[in-house]
């Protein structure tokens, strides 16, 4: 089975996928082009603060790649979206990591402070968050492609349980309605 094929396109998780990857980019590329709006210099390790947050021209331009990357796949859409999402929120989390231990030193070229990292891992939690949703669990519904994906003994026995099931049930008698026929002249 290939991971295209894992959940239909149609299917009302990835309406969650979507319009969680959608705000988050929203949010990535908002604060970017905040950033580009003060022409901010591109490595400038005392920049200015936009929404609580420190930012240079450097982390501005990796927010609004970020943020369309974000907003494109969720205009797109797509079966990979769960995956994608978990990938992108795992690398804002490490993200976070890293600039952690860059606080304070010359290595901290997109000006992080503690504000940026305690974002980084929010954001990152939650666009992971968005990408588990309704794939992670244990009490995940029948219906759902995941549980189907991983249990396909129990799958392949529902589903010809209902072929059987359906089978079984008779179809009611189809009653076709015929025109009347034409009354004979009444004689007097």
């Amino acid at each position: 089975m290939k991971l295209r094929d894992e959940l239909p396109v149609d299917h009302k998780l990835a309406s969650v996928y979507r319009y969680g990857a959608g705000v988050c980019g929203a949010v990535l590329l908002a604060f970017g082009c905040l950033g580009f709006a003060d022409e901010l210099t591109p490595f400038d390790t005392q920049g200015a603060r936009i929404a609580g947050l420190s930012t240079n021209g450097l982390l501005s331009l990796v927010s609004v790649v970020f943020g369309l990357l974000l907003v494109g796949r969720a205009v797109l859409g797509g079966d990979v979206a769960s995956t994608l999402d978990m990938a992108g929120g795992a690398l804002f989390v490490l993200s976070g990591l890293a600039h952690l231990f860059n606080l304070d030193r010359p290595a901290n070229i997109l000006d992080f402070r503690m504000p940026n990292v305690v974002f980084s891992f929010v954001m990152g939690l939650l666009i992971a968050t968005f990408g588990m949703y309704g794939r992670v669990t244990s009490r995940l519904p029948h219906d759902n492609p995941y549980w189907r994906r991983r249990h396909p003994r129990q799958a392949a026995r529902g589903a010809l349980a209902a072929r059987r099931e359906s089978a079984r049930t008779p179809l009611a008698p189809t009653v076709l309605h015929e025109p009347p026929a034409p009354s004979a002249p009444l004689h007097r």
